[in-house]
């Protein structure tokens, strides 16, 4: 399947939609503060590796082969500029499952922002992307994204116990999934 988001994706207060070179400053914001890559798996990015991914992530996806990702800038729709990003990624085409996770400026934690983008990219990813099975690999001390997967009506189905290495030491990680007969689509009773 071929998938470019042509329309941005719209919530009661959300735009979401394919990054723009203009995005630039919004996310080197984010992306630069050890706080936030803490529980990215990586280090922090500078403003030219931001650019690098940009032009990347700013064309869309095909959606068929695995590790094939869709990113999308969260913005709000009464403010200008980028406050954050959320994104799937094709696990495994051929048992259509997908990973999702999500980055937020910290100024803009604490008012559901994150879980409203997370769960309108979950829709997506099970009514458009065809996903079968959606996970979240989460780090054990991000008390934060555990209740987001919570309000994506994930499971947690993993706890791996010092499975990665940063300069802090081992850390554990929580794997959380939902499969699309699970959930209705958001906003639906």
């Amino acid at each position: 399947m071929n998938f470019a988001i042509s329309q941005p994706v719209t919530t009661d207060r959300l735009v979401l939609r394919l990054f723009t070179a203009d995005d630039l400053d919004d996310m080197h914001a984010y992306q630069q503060l050890p706080e936030v890559a803490r529980f990215l798996y990586r280090p922090p990015r500078d403003r030219a590796r931001c650019a690098e991914v940009i032009e990347r992530i700013g064309q869309g996806t095909h959606w068929k082969e695995d590790g094939d990702n869709l990113t999308l800038a969260v913005c709000r729709r009464d403010t200008p500029g980028v406050i954050g990003e959320v994104q799937v990624t094709l696990a495994s085409a051929y048992a259509r499952q997908a990973e999702i996770g999500w980055v937020f400026h910290p100024d803009h934690g604490g008012r559901g922002y994150a879980t409203e983008a997370s769960l309108a990219l979950r829709d997506l990813a099970f009514q458009q992307l065809d996903v079968h099975r959606l996970f979240a690999r989460i780090d054990a001390d991000n008390t934060a994204s555990e209740r987001i997967c919570e309000r994506l009506s994930m499971r947690r189905e993993a706890h791996l116990i010092e499975n990665d290495r940063d300069d802090r030491g081992w850390g554990s990680e929580y794997v959380y999934a939902v499969l699309a007969r699970e959930v209705a689509p958001a906003g639906t009773d």
